[in-house]
């Protein structure tokens, strides 16, 4: 029966550790992460979920003869968050799965 105690064992591991990733999770979605382009010309918030929150774009880069470049700006200011937001979600929540090989976890 020793069998049983050390899977008990380890289901409660599993518990806690379930929790504490849900509490991360959490965490994350509060989160604000913020991506610029154009230094700082172009600002884009998003949380940790990945939702865009906020845009804030400076009055100077407005051009209605180049709404092109207004545009790569707020590509890249909302790409640069996203990836942002992407590297504290895997420095966050990789934390639970060091050692485990689980492909396409986070």
């Amino acid at each position: 029966m020793r069998g049983m105690g050390n899977m008990q064992n380890m289901m409660k591991q599993m518990q806690k550790m379930q929790k504490k990733m849900a509490e991360a999770q959490e965490e994350l979605g509060e989160k604000e992460i913020e991506g610029t382009a154009g230094g700082g010309m172009v600002t884009v918030i998003v949380s940790g979920h990945k939702q865009v929150l906020d845009v804030k774009i400076n009055e100077e880069v407005v051009d209605p003869e180049d709404i092109d470049m207004l545009q790569d700006l707020v590509l890249a200011a909302t790409n640069d968050a996203l990836k942002k937001a992407d590297e504290l979600t895997n420095s966050t929540m990789g934390q639970f799965t060091k050692g485990m090989n689980l492909p396409g976890m986070f």
